[in-house]
């Protein structure tokens, strides 16, 4: 279940408005909001790594590279590959299982290329293909498969988050929440995300409008969740 953008905004201006430190409005809110959903979504990898290194527990619930698989699966997707080695996905954000033919296309670098090349033991071939990355952020090139068919070339990917958006109609001069979904979109992120983003976003709005007082709270609240996480 994804995070509601309106219970994030209604818990960011409670707090906000809190002893007169300042009001967000929505336009600057969404900035804020999709800054804080990247940065979320980003320190998921980085968090990954991390704890890769060391030995999880047998708990269902409490392992920290289950929890952060989790909340990653919620990005993942699958589509195809052109014949020119385009992934065809505009909201491409990093590259999974590259399929071809029902194989999986092992990633090589091209200085390994040129040593597999010299060894006909191990040279790409059509069972065995291999693949490198091309100049282009979602291009790849097989290399093995002399006839390449669209249909057999599919790759799984991890799509950016969409951008959320505080839908609203102006009444009176104030800004109303309009939960349309043509106006309104919700968070991508796992809904246990929804304190960091509220803490995210206060700290961002803190920093915009120059108050100190507000940027601490955000990022003094921040830090108590992550350490809470860690702990």
């Amino acid at each position: 279940m994804a995070v509601g953008i309106n219970k994030v905004y209604n818990k960011v201006l409670a707090i906000a408005n809190k002893e007169q430190r300042g009001y967000i409005v929505p336009q600057e809110f969404n900035l804020f909001a999709d800054l804080a959903q990247l940065e979320i979504f980003e320190q998921y990898f980085y968090d990954k790594n991390q704890f890769m290194r060391v030995h999880g527990n047998d708990s269902e619930y409490s392992d920290i590279i289950h929890n952060l698989n989790e909340k990653i699966a919620v990005f993942e997707r699958t589509t195809s590959i052109q014949t020119n080695g385009q992934i065809t996905a505009n909201d491409f954000y990093r590259l999974g299982t590259v399929i071809y033919n029902n194989i999986e296309v092992q990633e090589v670098q091209q200085d390994e290329l040129l040593y597999m090349n010299q060894s006909p033991l191990i040279t790409p071939t059509e069972t065995r293909p291999v693949y490198t990355r091309s100049a282009s952020s979602t291009g790849i090139q097989i290399i093995g498969a002399p006839t390449i068919v669209q249909g057999n070339m599919t790759c799984t990917y991890i799509k950016k988050p969409t951008k959320p958006e505080w839908g609203y109609v102006v009444i009176n001069d104030r800004a109303m929440y309009d939960g349309d979904t043509s106006v309104t979109t919700n968070f991508e992120l796992h809904e246990s995300e929804e304190t960091e983003l509220v803490y995210k976003i206060l700290k961002l709005a803190g920093v915009s409008m120059k108050r100190q007082d507000l940027s601490t709270a955000g990022q003094g609240l921040e830090a108590s969740q992550i350490q809470q996480e860690k702990q």
